[in-house]
């Protein structure tokens, strides 16, 4: 009884849940009963887990959609993927979260594409006892979220400033322009990252400029437009950091497309396969490579041995180190790396 109410009940945060709700009329000794039946009803029963990101059409999101499928097949349990085609956007992810919480699952997993815009979401799930997973960017408040995973992004806008440094051959008392592709100003893993590389620019290649940033809202031909006007305002650009996959896309399209390959510095974010093949040809300078399939694992299984359980996550918060990819990169670690989807 202490495991299942330990499930049904997390602090003050997770409420009853649908057998919970049931039984709490009936008083001490009709909840006891009740609960051991219902322990006994739930290893029958398949679990649900939703799973809603941003844009589905991301290769990070397709290699995470393997991940979670691949859990989901090992536990035995319903898997509800949802997400907008190709927007990233609050405006369209929230009526899509509202139509998987009125499926009634029992946990889901949460990419926000706003901190602030979803945090109402998770509310709404927690409240109807559906356990709550956030994976990659975060909500603004976690105290409603069982646990949060994403990757060391703030590590990776370092290595990708150390990468673009080295790939522009800086030199202390010289002068440098770069500028920075990002998907959406509320996509917190664009902002940590964009942290991460603005801070180590400035404490350890003082002579690099940030000239210029913009963003593409996951949409690769609108990166490529914004990579093709910097070109254009700034024809002594030197590099560009490009703070997730559809923007480094649509940034080594703009440089192939303009003769400009190998003298602008192309440093991206995330392991596409077109990418990968990309460091080889010279394009991309450095890719920091993420682990989306580890995250959307881990993710199910935590929800999964919570539910089944009621073990808690022994720790809220779980960073996944990120790897450089560059020329000096094995062909094995490469591959090893490379995001594969279905």
């Amino acid at each position: 009884m202490n495991v299942l109410a330990n499930t049904l009940f997390k602090g003050e945060k997770l409420k009853l849940n649908r057998v919970g709700k049931a039984v709490a009329a009936l008083g001490a000794v009709a909840l006891a009963a009740g609960l051991a039946g219902c322990a006994a009803e739930a290893e029958d029963e398949t679990l649900s887990i939703a799973f809603v990101m941003g844009a589905e059409s991301d290769p990070f999101f397709q290699a995470m959609k393997l991940g979670a499928e691949q859990e989901a097949e090992a536990q035995g349990v319903e898997l509800i993927w949802q997400g907008d085609p190709s927007n990233y956007s609050p405006e369209t992810q929230i009526p899509i979260v509202d139509n998987v919480l009125a499926q009634d699952p029992d946990a889901l997993v949460l990419i926000p594409t706003d901190p602030t815009a979803l945090q109402a979401t998770v509310t709404k799930a927690v409240e109807a006892g559906i356990v709550v997973a956030n994976v990659d960017t975060r909500v603004g408040d976690l105290s409603d979220v069982l646990i949060f995973i994403t990757g060391d992004n703030e590590d990776g806008g370092a290595k990708a400033a150390d990468a673009i440094a080295g790939a522009i051959g800086y030199t202390d008392g010289e002068s440098y322009q770069v500028v920075i592709g990002l998907t959406s100003p509320t996509a917190t893993t664009n902002v940590a990252r964009q942290e991460g590389f603005e801070s180590t620019i400035a404490s350890k290649y003082p002579g690099i400029e940030i000239v210029d940033v913009a963003y593409s809202e996951s949409n690769p031909e609108k990166a490529s437009t914004n990579v093709n006007n910097w070109l254009t305002k700034y024809p002594d650009l030197d590099g560009i950091f490009a703070i997730d996959g559809t923007n480094a896309s649509g940034a080594a399209a703009a440089l192939e497309s303009n003769g400009l390959v190998g003298q602008v510095a192309l440093v991206g974010y995330d392991a596409y396969p077109d990418n990968v093949a990309k460091i080889e040809a010279g394009i991309f300078t450095a890719l920091i490579a993420q682990d989306p399939a580890a995250e959307a694992r881990l993710a199910i299984r935590t929800l999964v041995e919570y539910l089944r359980n009621g073990t808690e996550p022994s720790e809220s918060e779980v960073v996944i180190p990120n790897v450089t990819l560059d020329s000096n990169t094995s062909s094995a670690d490469l591959e090893k790396f490379t995001y594969v989807a279905n």
